[in-house]
């Protein structure tokens, strides 16, 4: 690199705004992560109280993801496009959540193998499969 090139690019204004701007991005984004801490322990302590994912909490929780993605794009130099305040607060991309399995939908029971007492193998799905496991065909 040329001095000259060097030069103009320290005296260039849009390198040093661009720096506020990735100041300002670095500062947001602390705050979305310590949002983002609080949602993960809320929709913790929803499912433990109700015994299932809170909709509202697991949309916010994919907007705020959604947020930190464009704000690390933006402070890596792969976009030039400034995330919120200066554009649209990222819309979650998951409108229906029901396709999400929660921790009370999976059924898990842990059942020794046939003749190997020390290892355990874990059978997925409902009761009535690990009946029908245990006393028909599996050996």
């Amino acid at each position: 690199m040329k001095n000259e090139e060097l030069k103009q690019n320290l005296t260039s204004g849009n390198q040093w705004l661009r720096l506020l701007y990735m100041v300002l991005f670095a500062i947001l984004l602390e705050i979305a992560g310590i949002v983002m801490l609080a949602v993960v322990v809320l929709q913790f302590l929803f499912s433990i109280i109700t015994g299932g994912a809170n909709d509202n909490l697991r949309r916010l929780g994919d907007q705020i993801a959604s947020y930190i993605y464009q704000t690390l794009q933006f402070l890596i130099y792969n976009t030039e496009e400034k995330p919120f305040p200066f554009s649209e607060w990222p819309e979650s991309d998951v409108e229906d959540l029901s396709g999400y399995e929660s921790a009370e939908e999976v059924e898990a029971e842990v059942v020794p193998e046939h003749g190997k007492e020390e290892e355990e193998v874990i059978e997925l799905g409902s009761e009535e499969t690990a009946e029908t496991e245990k006393g028909g065909g599996k050996e």
